[in-house]
């Protein structure tokens, strides 16, 4: 339906179509009922019921082979069926076997260490990343180098604290 169309013009011809399609239910249900009433009167005649006793009993003979004879039609029909869908299942599977799972495009994410190990644990284990915590403390030793290696200044520093180290003592 157009864009230009008013909205009271959209309304009447939607209802108008639904009108119709409602028509055409109501007929194809009529058409339904008709075919099965003929299908009915063409292959399941009415029996004759007026003879004697022998004549009911073999008609009831007659109903019961025909009865048999039917399920044993709608069992072969069932087990066709059955056997069919499994063939349709294991033919899905070879195809989904033989295109193979497409793996997604990774995306990065932002993720800390601690989420990405709770992520592959799960979230019953509690897991922290604090490395820094692990480490032992070690002082860190300054190394004398030679006058030519370093600030000049700072040498100059260390022999005054010297100097004074030896007398003061």
């Amino acid at each position: 339906l157009s864009d230009k169309m008013t909205s009271s013009r959209r309304h009447h011809l939607k209802s108008l179509m639904l009108q119709i399609a409602a028509n055409w239910i109501e007929q194809e249900k009529k058409d339904i009922t008709a075919a099965k009433e003929a299908y009915m009167a063409e292959n399941c005649p009415t029996p004759d019921l007026g003879g004697d006793l022998a004549a009911l009993q073999e008609i009831c003979k007659k109903l019961a082979t025909a009865i048999d004879q039917v399920d044993d039609a709608r069992y072969d029909a069932e087990a066709k069926v059955q056997k069919s869908d499994k063939e349709i299942e294991d033919l899905k599977l070879k195809v989904v076997d033989l295109a193979g799972v497409k793996k997604p495009a990774l995306k990065k994410v932002r993720m800390s260490a601690d989420a990405m190990l709770q992520a592959l644990l799960g979230g019953k284990h509690k897991v922290t990343m604090d490395l820094r915590a692990n480490l032992k403390q070690v002082k860190k030793e300054v190394k004398e180098e030679g006058a030519e290696a370093g600030d000049w200044r700072k040498n100059i520093e260390d022999k005054a604290d010297r100097k004074k180290m030896f007398e003061t003592s």
